[in-house]
């Protein structure tokens, strides 16, 4: 077995710190490289701070060796276990993730082989630990959804995939409205403040003949190319270029909006509030994690309140974008 083989005796890493979500994370590693891939999704984002004490939070990143067999194709999902305290993600024996929420740390594993994969390792093991250990140490609801705003007020933009939320978003950031994040939101239910992570983008091709501007066309489509489970190919556009306003700090939620694929009847109305009783089944319905954590109850009862609405297509997502604008005031 050797003297080390749970290779606790570790070479002493560098050490990188990021304000995320409203918490402080210590990231460490020996591996230059997956500290890189630290660096490439958190660099340069606004420190959003949330009305709640917020630990420190530990992620230690760890290099192994490539796999004797080389991986033909995408890697396999990450299935999910827990126990004895302890959230796992596993990939395969060589790429995990293991955390303790109550000690708000977490062990990310890659092997050599998977940083030919970047997209994987940054957002299937590195993110997946973040996002986490702030949903668990924080309180925070997590929401697959996209949130824009302006002068400190958001809405949260919801559906199924498909439906237009990415495209949405990327007008309404064209249009002036503060982007907070296209694809993951945490609110926090005492304040209803959501936080995010304003680093990529992930736009089709075919949602550029909506767009006139050069540079924006060009911005878009010279951004690589990412493939999702689904099989569909987007491109990642890093927001960090300065092509539109980002939030500096959480939002207040001001509402929701579903984002429908279906074309409105009257292009000059595109929302419709959605009935008091139909809220609920509906949210839980879009957001089956979210809906089974802690703060949920008082998450759907604040939102619902605020309102909620279904935002169907017009002629031009700029249409929606006016919208949005409307019921931002």
């Amino acid at each position: 077995m050797g003297a080390d083989p749970f290779l606790e005796r570790g070479d002493d890493g560098r050490v990188l710190r990021k304000q995320l979500l409203g918490g402080s994370f210590r990231f460490e590693s020996a591996s230059t490289r997956l500290l890189d891939l630290v660096e490439a999704a958190y660099a340069g984002l606004p420190p959003h701070q949330l009305p709640v004490i917020a630990p420190e939070f530990h992620v230690e990143l760890r290099l192994a060796l490539a796999r004797k067999e080389p991986l033909a194709g995408e890697p396999p999902p990450v299935r999910m276990q827990s126990g004895a305290g302890l959230l796992c993600g596993v990939m395969d024996a060589a790429n995990y993730v293991v955390m303790s929420p109550t000690q708000g740390r977490a062990l990310v594993v890659a092997s050599e082989d998977m940083l030919d994969r970047p997209y994987y390792v940054r957002y299937e093991l590195i993110e997946f630990a973040v996002f986490t250990l702030a949903t668990r140490g924080l309180g925070l609801v997590p929401l697959h959804a996209a949130c824009v705003g302006r002068h400190g007020r958001g809405l949260l933009l919801l559906g199924a995939s498909g439906s237009g939320k990415s495209t949405l978003a990327l007008h309404s950031l064209l249009g002036g409205l503060d982007f907070l994040a296209e694809d993951a939101v945490f609110v926090e239910p005492g304040s209803m403040m959501a936080t995010g992570v304003a680093n990529f983008l992930h736009v089709q091709g075919e949602a550029l003949r909506f767009i006139d501007d050069a540079g924006i066309k060009g911005w878009i489509g010279e951004a690589p190319v990412i493939r999702r489970r689904s099989g569909v190919e987007k491109h990642e556009a890093d927001l960090r270029c300065g092509h539109g306003p980002v939030a500096t700090a959480p939002l207040e939620l001001a509402g929701a909006v579903f984002v429908s694929s279906q074309r409105a009847d009257d292009p000059e109305n595109l929302l419709t509030r959605i009935p008091d009783a139909d809220v609920a089944p509906r949210l839980i319905l879009d957001q089956t994690y979210a809906s089974g954590q802690p703060g949920w109850r008082e998450f759907q009862q604040r939102l619902a309140a605020l309102g909620v609405y279904e935002l169907r297509r017009g002629t031009h997502p700029d249409r929606s974008v006016d919208a949005l604008q409307a019921l931002l005031g």
